[in-house]
């Protein structure tokens, strides 16, 4: 029979979203060479020098089969995910825009109302972008334009350091889809500037020079992510899955490869790592120490007794962008 933890592990590696994070390897290999040196492939936002501080970059597309379900709920993430994009670089966002197709008016309203709800929620105007109503299916983008003082990064994590998840548990299931979502049903006037002020812990822990490295949990879930993080930074991570914040009742599978809308990765130094805790605690976030960074360029995962590496990356590429 199976270990436990070997059958989870395969699960997560054969996962569609997880899969689907591997076809950057192929965009890198075309774009890597010709593009800008000094900006790296691989973040969660490129992040180009301006001034005294960064301008960061990013967009975020949705597959059909999600904006046909869920239409007003994909307009909402076109703000929402963006702006976790930010934040995990250290950032505050500046403005949107969007490419919308749509086969009708009907459903571009709805996705629009969704994309203009998320713009009130986060404080983030949208500022053109692109609209067509006659198209054969329904897809979105929408990119983003923010500002950093000082970067996270997803390759400066070190291999003394320690690797913290911070997740706000405060959500619901959009089943039967993978998202946690803390953020939609939290859209009145205390809710807006309690999440606002939750994403500012990030670029507050940047600017305080707490930590240097972080990323959003994206849709290849926790394992992941994580697995991008060491990629980049060039080192490997031991992950306990038992010290993972987790919503009550929710399965170890289910929950690793989940996407919440509110969740990173954070990598600090022993004697920042309460201290960057005590923020999201502070404002009722879940937060904790799940593993420890090494130079072994491996993601091991322990559980309940068992041990196993999920991924070595000296063998074989994640991403196709290892720094």
């Amino acid at each position: 029979m199976a270990r436990k933890l070997t059958s989870l592990l395969r699960a997560l590696r054969n996962s569609r979203a997880f899969v689907g994070k591997q076809d950057i390897a192929y965009a890198a290999t075309i774009l890597g060479q010709a593009g800008q040196k000094s900006i790296r492939l691989g973040d969660d936002c490129a992040a180009i020098p301006d001034g005294d501080g960064y301008l960061l970059l990013a967009s975020e597309g949705f597959q059909d089969s999600f904006v046909r379900a869920m239409p007003w709920f994909a307009g909402y993430c076109g703000v929402m995910v963006n702006v976790s994009d930010i934040a995990a670089m250290g950032g505050r966002p500046v403005a949107v825009v969007d490419a919308l197709w749509s086969d009708t008016s009907e459903a571009a309203a709805t996705i629009l109302t969704g994309l203009n709800d998320g713009a009130q929620t986060y404080n983030v105007p949208v500022v053109g972008g692109h609209t067509n109503i006659r198209s054969s299916h329904n897809s979105l983008s929408v990119a983003i334009l923010g500002r950093a003082k000082r970067l996270l990064t997803s390759f400066d994590a070190k291999s003394d350091e320690m690797l913290i998840a911070a997740i706000d548990l405060r959500g619901h299931w959009h089943d039967p889809h993978p998202f946690w979502d803390a953020s939609s049903s939290h859209r009145g006037s205390d809710g807006r500037n309690r999440l606002r002020a939750d994403l500012e812990l990030l670029p507050s822990i940047a600017d305080d020079g707490l930590s240097h490295s972080a990323k959003d949990i994206s849709m290849a879930g926790l394992l992941g992510t994580a697995l991008m993080l060491s990629e980049c930074s060039g080192i490997g991570m031991t992950i306990a899955l038992e010290n993972i914040p987790r919503p009550a009742n929710t399965p170890m599978e289910r929950w690793l490869a989940a996407f919440p809308s509110y969740g990173f990765l954070i990598t600090a130094q022993s004697e920042n790592a309460g201290a960057i805790m005590a923020r999201f605690h502070e404002r009722g976030i879940a937060a904790a120490i799940i593993g420890q960074c090494n130079s072994t360029q491996r993601l091991t995962v322990t559980w309940e007794g068992e041990q196993e590496v999920f991924w070595n990356l000296a063998n074989v590429p994640f991403m196709g962008v290892a720094s």
